[in-house]
């Protein structure tokens, strides 16, 4: 398992300063998280490889902002919003190539969508089928305001799809849906390729790594026997910690973490 930290954790920071800031601190994986179109675009891709090269940093997975648009373009049945949806994301695809970055984290259609199980599906795949062309990977993530923060949808997902179907555990999500993150372990097992990782205790649902009272010991040992080896990303909301630095420490806690249980 590879501990990093999500860009997006440093929000309103633009990505290329909140890359730098996180290269400067020592971390090692950092997740991409574009929060304009141009973020995902020369020349700023190429100012975020520059630093990868200098500070010999991973870039393992991309999210872009454009998470909201999903349901009225990717998930509509309106064919010209599919097509922008589809060329905005193939442009991704392809700075993720230059990039190294595999895993394209997808949020998906909201509850509210008039979007059914086998739309969905469709959607899906056609999406996941464009990204395998460029070596990318799309990831649904659970989000509980999404049809994926269902734990029935997810399976369905994955009942559907098979090994095609990949998975992101953000714990805090989980927690917004009132789900235990480990039931997603439990049924979902080898297909979650990645995790965005968060603390948590009585009244917060995000907090750092070592501020809350969440068990990541019993969150690790439960990945590993699914045979999880990807990446833990530390991904808070702004407001939920107070110094960068907590960034860095988060990380370091997990990495002991996973090393005692090696």
């Amino acid at each position: 398992m590879k501990i990093g930290v999500s860009t997006a954790s440093l929000y309103p920071l633009h990505v290329e300063d909140a890359f730098k800031t996180l290269c400067e601190m020592g971390i090692k994986t950092i997740e991409v998280f574009a929060n304009s179109t141009c973020e995902g675009e020369e020349p700023c891709v190429s100012e975020i490889i520059a630093m990868q090269k200098e500070y010999a940093v991973e870039v393992p997975s991309f999210h872009p902002f454009s998470s909201p648009m999903e349901s009225v373009f990717l998930f509509s049945d309106y064919d010209r919003r599919i097509d922008e949806m589809m060329t905005l994301y193939k442009s991704f695809f392809g700075s993720m190539q230059k990039l190294g970055a595999k895993l394209f984290v997808l949020h998906g259609a909201i509850s509210s969508s008039k979007c059914t199980d086998e739309h969905y599906i469709k959607q899906f795949e056609l999406l996941s089928d464009t990204g395998r062309e460029y070596g990318v990977t799309v990831v649904q993530e659970n989000v509980s305001y999404c049809l994926s923060g269902k734990l029935e949808f997810l399976k369905m997902m994955k009942r559907e799809l098979g090994d095609k179907a990949k998975f992101v555990l953000d714990l805090k999500q989980a927690r917004r849906s009132g789900d235990d993150p480990l039931d997603y372990i439990k049924e979902l097992g080898g297909n979650i390729a990645h995790c965005h990782i968060s603390d948590a205790d009585s009244e917060r649902d995000c907090l750092a790594v070592g501020a809350g009272n969440f068990d990541f010991e019993e969150l690790i040992k439960a990945l590993k026997a699914q045979g999880f080896d990807g990446n833990l990303i530390v991904e808070l909301y702004r407001r939920n910690y107070g110094e960068f630095s907590e960034l860095k420490t988060s990380a370091e806690r997990l990495s002991e973490i996973v090393y005692k249980l090696s």
